[in-house]
């Protein structure tokens, strides 16, 4: 299973405003590039560390457009919405890829982005723009479910029946079993706090945090640590059986001369997250990023994201890789809050949560 670090904490310092600097656009002064100058110039697009991508699609949009792409990673979705946040009189790219549901408010409301809509796929990528949002700041490129997993073989060797719902997770019987990413450090442990709240309610979901607290959930910093240290079925063969990560992660499992995974999602525990693309004010691109949104929602960058960021194209037509359809299935009902509510009530939710689990 590759590593994915889209929990990661890593710092932003200032050797990545210089190479941001460094790579930012062709032109020499802070005018856009017309269209006829684009070929051989070059876009930044700031994103999660967990951006990949493979060199023949990148590839296939610079022989299109002749505009070459810096990609520049500013830690987890969190972090790089703050970070564009706080570089927004100085943007340190010309877009983004990589916000997603929980934070894309921020970005709109700070002003962080200029509104663009793409030529092509308006049709597919429809269900996916994000609530609300009359004006077109942020394209959806993928979308993920974040879902419990289980270690299928540690239950069967411990003849324990795994959980199914995120009420069977504060049962006494997975007590001491259960490992996540924290809410505010890593985006999938805020996605998973959001589905707490739309499962539970603004009444009911402190009430279900503190039974996982005192079921004896473990809190990581990030999803690297929580799946690939204290995952009994990741990289680093941990003591929980139970880890929050992604419905997409079992055929990552499958050992090799296998034909099945060897862990399991938990599709009634499912928040979906979306991610977004977007040109960033005061780019010195603009053109250019806006080609490239356009080329990320054409059938090259989206056939290539399962592979690459285990991730599912928004452009449902796409065929899924081998295996994605057996092992791999999305939420049917996922859970989910109204943007507005997000938008709301984030930092309060957040402070909450802290304010709990830190007692």
């Amino acid at each position: 299973m590759r590593t994915r670090t889209r929990s990661s904490l890593l710092a932003t310092g200032a050797l990545v405003l210089a190479v941001l600097a460094a790579g930012c656009g062709s032109s020499t002064d802070d005018k856009p590039l017309a269209a006829d100058e684009l070929r051989g110039s070059t876009i930044v697009v700031a994103s999660h560390d967990s951006w990949a991508m493979s060199d023949d699609v990148m590839a296939k949009f610079t022989e299109q457009t002749g505009i070459k792409v810096k990609i520049a990673t500013n830690g987890d979705a969190g972090a790089l919405t703050n970070k564009l946040v706080l570089t927004k009189d100085d943007p340190i790219a010309d877009g983004v890829y990589g916000i997603d549901n929980t934070f894309a408010t921020r970005a709109i409301d700070e002003d962080v982005l200029t509104q663009y809509a793409p030529l092509v796929s308006p049709a597919a990528i429809a269900p996916f723009r994000l609530e609300g949002q009359t004006k077109s700041f942020l394209t959806p490129v993928d979308y993920s479910d974040v879902c419990f997993n289980v270690d299928d073989a540690w239950f069967a060797e411990n003849k324990v029946t795994p959980p199914a719902t995120l009420d069977d997770l504060v049962l006494p019987k997975y007590k001491g079993l259960t490992v996540v990413p924290g809410a505010s450090t890593s985006s999938p442990g805020l996605a998973f706090l959001l589905a707490t709240i739309g499962a539970y309610g603004e009444d009911g979901w402190k009430g279900y945090w503190q039974k996982l607290l005192d079921n004896e959930v473990k809190i990581d910093a990030g999803w690297s640590d929580a799946y690939e240290v204290d995952f009994s079925a990741g990289g680093g063969k941990g003591d929980r059986p139970i880890v929050l990560s992604y419905s997409s992660s079992p055929p990552f499992t499958i050992p090799e001369g296998g034909t099945k995974p060897t862990t399991s999602a938990l599709l009634d525990t499912c928040f979906r997250q979306v991610e977004y693309a977007g040109v960033l004010k005061g780019a010195k691109n603009p053109i250019g990023m806006q080609k490239f949104i356009d080329f990320m929602i054409g059938d090259d960058f989206q056939a290539a994201l399962p592979d690459n960021m285990f991730v599912y194209p928004v452009n449902t037509a796409i065929k899924l890789p081998a295996g994605w359809a057996e092992y791999a299935p999305t939420a049917k009902k996922p859970i989910s809050v109204p943007a507005a509510d997000i938008t709301k009530n984030r930092t309060a939710w957040l402070r909450d949560w802290r304010d709990l689990t830190t007692r």
